[in-house]
């Protein structure tokens, strides 16, 4: 566990780092001046001032901040902003300053879906088997056919078309395009429902294990990333739904037991699986930080976007106090939720 708790600082660091730098970068280049850089929330165990900007690390593993200059509008009320203060650069440097946070972490996800794709295996989605009496085989799917897409989207990694199935909660009818000796068929396959697992199957296994080389190592890093966003954004979806239980949201705790339960698994098979499992668990950290900070909620960077895009259509901005007591509200309440979220990890260790 202890190594774990580690590698869990480090993808932590890492991530927050990325994120906050993004803001950080973005925010120099717009000549906002950014009082303190943050890793961590809570008490101080490291400060060290340079410049305009206070770099700190905070106790508590649960976020970091990148604070502007004038952010929470107290310098307007006292009349001493300059043009350095975040409320006076353009509504439009403010939000590429806003937006860059999220879209920092799609990036590091994507250059570390480089190194994951360029040296470990590619689950492509062939067929690797077909179940007796299922609806793949009643649709006519055979060993050895590759999935091209499924309800329209395109499949490029065994995954994609299993999340599909998993999500499909409504047992609805997936209409399938597939490749068999060079030629393209289309079928469509309406799974069956399992008493017992309580979910659709299709009936069907994919996969079949490749490397990819070369050029191709740049569009299907891609193609990870992009799974990652969808695997995030339709959980989301589901979670707003009520399909999915208060177990499918973790927080610093559970992230650890995460890291924990993946070093574990791939520990037997030696150093370069363990590095190579760990990037890919933090290429799912990184998109799902990018999306959640993107959600219209205040005190999040979809929030703040939120007031900007309003400041675009009005022509004017939020009076910086009113906005400053919606954020306010927000970061209470996020608060409150990583408390429950926190003492629901807890009790999964006890489980």
């Amino acid at each position: 566990m202890l190594i774990s708790i580690i590698i869990f600082f480090i993808i932590f660091g890492v991530l927050v780092i990325s994120h906050e730098g993004g803001h950080f970068l973005i925010a120099k280049a717009n000549g906002i001046r950014v009082n303190e850089f943050s890793v961590g929330m809570g008490p101080e165990l490291f400060k060290k001032q340079k410049g305009d900007t206070l770099y700190t690390i905070r106790l508590l593993p649960i976020g970091g901040a990148c604070i502007f200059d004038g952010m929470d509008g107290l310098e307007e009320q006292k009349g001493e902003p300059d043009e350095h203060s975040f409320l006076k650069a353009n509504v439009w440097s403010r939000i590429a300053t806003v937006l860059a946070g999220p879209l920092f972490n799609f990036l590091l996800a994507f250059l570390l879906a480089l190194i994951v794709t360029g040296f470990s295996v590619w689950d492509f989605p062939v067929v690797s088997g077909v179940m007796k009496d299922s609806a793949a085989q009643e649709a006519g799917l055979k060993e050895g056919d590759t999935i091209l897409s499924m309800n329209g989207e395109k499949i490029h990694l065994a995954q994609e078309a299993t999340l599909i199935s998993q999500l499909n909660s409504d047992g609805e009818v997936l209409d399938i395009i597939y490749e068999r000796d060079g030629q393209k068929y289309t079928t469509s396959l309406t799974p069956k429902y399992s008493q017992s697992d309580k979910r659709y199957y299709m009936g069907v296994y994919i996969g079949k294990a490749g490397t990819v080389t070369g050029a191709k190592v740049v569009p299907y890093a891609g193609y990870m990333v992009q799974y990652y966003l969808k695997a995030t954004y339709k959980s989301l979806i589901m979670l707003v739904e009520g399909k999915l239980g208060k177990d499918a949201v973790s927080g610093p705790v559970g992230m650890v037991k995460m890291v924990d339960d993946t070093y574990e698994e791939a520990k037997p098979y030696g150093l370069p699986s363990v590095a190579l499992t760990m990037l890919d668990l933090a290429i799912l950290l990184s998109v799902n930080l990018g999306v959640m900070n993107l959600l219209p909620i205040p005190a999040l960077d979809g929030g703040r976007l939120v007031f900007l895009l309003v400041e675009v259509v009005r022509g004017k901005p939020v009076p910086p106090d009113k906005e400053g007591l919606v954020h306010l509200a927000g970061m209470v309440a996020l608060m409150a939720l990583m408390v429950f979220v926190m003492f629901n990890d807890i009790t999964k260790f006890f489980r």
